[in-house]
């Protein structure tokens, strides 16, 4: 009985998907085939540059040699990571990174929001028109025309010192103490307006009787935007911030190749610089690898624990 009973249990199990459920697959792909014909160059995309160098990683556990290539190199384990560790860099990379991300996260995040909630408020439009042209402009202005803006406002003899008309100018540029305040303060300039756009289409899309409801109940326009506009927008926010938490560690190393120098290299000196030096001026693959994977470790796991953060909070999550 007991030997039947498996069969059967065996039998039920299925091995392959069944005749209708692929019907259904074919069925989806011919009917949504411009669609995916549309997403096939975006998979093919991130299949080649994303995924397909993934294998490359393994530098990071050897001594790699170029002429041997991945292959053929000496394997040394983690002595690329420990040499990072015991690195007398290793304590200024992690403290600047920190510090330009969460001072980026805790001034750079609001910013966007609290334009949005600014510009949904102003009633006159050709006015509101006007304030979003000049906030969004910034945006598609070069790193590189912005950072030559920083150093001809901020030099000895800019507009900034003029303003301030000092008896000793300063070089903000070269001086350590102002790069994180720079740095941060031009990103904020130039990608507000572009990042209220996303905020201004959440608060279009909230129902306006709510707004009708809450005006019959008497509240004000700051009870407005408090019991009604932020809750609505409050999940475009929590996937952002999300998202954002998971690129903390990943500091733009274009502006800061840009801005900085030996002089300010105590404040402005992070991971991605430092693997830039020694990956591609140094030629060190084997070390640069490392630490960025070492990089790339921590924001996967800051990723992971902000989504499960805010599905526990907010009930509201990436997946």
């Amino acid at each position: 009985m007991r030997a039947a009973r498996s069969l059967d249990l065996a039998a039920s199990i299925p091995l392959a998907p069944r005749r209708g459920a692929w019907r259904t697959v074919v069925r989806d792909l011919r009917r949504n085939r411009h669609v995916y014909l549309m997403l096939a160059p975006i998979v093919l995309y991130y299949l080649v540059f994303h995924y397909g160098p993934m294998y490359g990683a393994v530098i990071a556990f050897q001594d790699f040699n170029p002429v041997k290539g991945v292959f053929g190199s000496k394997w040394v384990g983690l002595q690329n990571f420990q040499d990072f560790f015991a690195s007398v860099y290793f304590a200024r990379l992690m403290v600047n990174t920190v510090a330009i991300s969460v001072l980026d996260l805790v001034f750079g995040f609001p910013a966007p929001i609290i334009l949005a909630l600014l510009l949904n408020e102003l009633r006159w439009n050709p006015f509101k028109r006007l304030v979003q042209t000049v906030s969004y402009l910034p945006h598609f202005i070069s790193v590189v025309v912005v950072v030559g803006m920083l150093f001809d406002f901020f030099a000895r003899d800019g507009v900034v010192n003029d303003l301030l008309a000092a008896s000793s100018p300063t070089a903000f540029m070269q001086s350590p103490e102002w790069f994180r305040q720079l740095f941060v303060g031009s990103g904020i300039w130039q990608q507000v307006g572009w990042g209220s756009i996303v905020y201004l289409a959440a608060i279009a899309n909230i129902d306006p009787q709510l707004y009708d409801a809450a005006k019959v109940d008497g509240a004000n326009r700051f009870r407005l935007i408090r019991h009604v506009t932020l809750p609505g927008i409050l999940p475009v926010i929590v996937i952002l911030l999300i998202l954002r938490l998971g690129s903390i560690m990943s500091v733009g190393y274009e502006k800061i190749l840009l801005m900085y120098n030996p002089l300010t290299y105590e404040t402005a000196d992070v991971i991605s610089t430092y693997v830039f030096r020694r990956g591609i001026l140094q030629a060190d693959f084997s070390f640069s690898a490392a630490v960025g994977l070492f990089n790339s470790l921590i924001n996967f796991g800051l990723l992971l624990a902000a989504n499960r953060i805010s599905r526990r909070l907010t009930e509201t999550s990436l997946w």
